[in-house]
């Protein structure tokens, strides 16, 4: 987890906040890995500079990764809110086959979460990004997560 003292604080609180929700459920911890943190950075850095939220294209030839995306007030939330927010996602998540993992039937108001948790998910690596009136937090992870016809936890 290179960087700065105080990235490197962020990416541990990141990382914590995390792994805490798998803890909760008896899913292993992730690891941090800079390079997905690098593939996070990049992606950031494209949302920040255009004002889009979408998530990122899979690149031909490349691991698919998983993605979490959050955006806000620039510096106002904490990491642990950021998580928070995919967390919550938990009020709407169903044990069972990705999709069927919501109540409301709608699958992406629990995708987040379900990353998030994901079992066979190992390693995550995050980056944000202010651009002229958000800051963006991009996540990655490695297995993707929210696979069909697969169980999250």
């Amino acid at each position: 987890m290179g960087g700065t003292v105080a990235s490197v604080n962020f990416n541990a609180r990141l990382l914590a906040a995390q792994n805490a929700e798998r803890a909760a459920i008896g899913v292993p911890p992730l690891v941090w890995n800079q390079q997905l943190a690098q593939d996070a950075r990049t992606w950031a850095n494209e949302l920040a500079a255009s004002g889009r939220f979408e998530h990122s294209p899979d690149e031909p030839g490349k691991p698919i990764e998983g993605e979490n995306l959050w955006a806000g007030t620039p510096r106002a939330f904490a990491p642990e809110a950021m998580v928070a927010l995919w967390a919550a996602e938990k009020r709407d998540y169903r044990p069972g086959v990705f999709p069927n993992n919501s109540r409301s039937g709608d699958v992406e108001k629990v995708g987040h979460y379900t990353q998030m948790i994901w079992r066979d998910t190992h390693e995550v690596g995050c980056a944000t990004a202010v651009g002229n009136h958000e800051q963006f937090l991009v996540c990655r992870y490695s297995e993707a997560g929210n696979v069909y016809g697969e169980r999250p936890a």
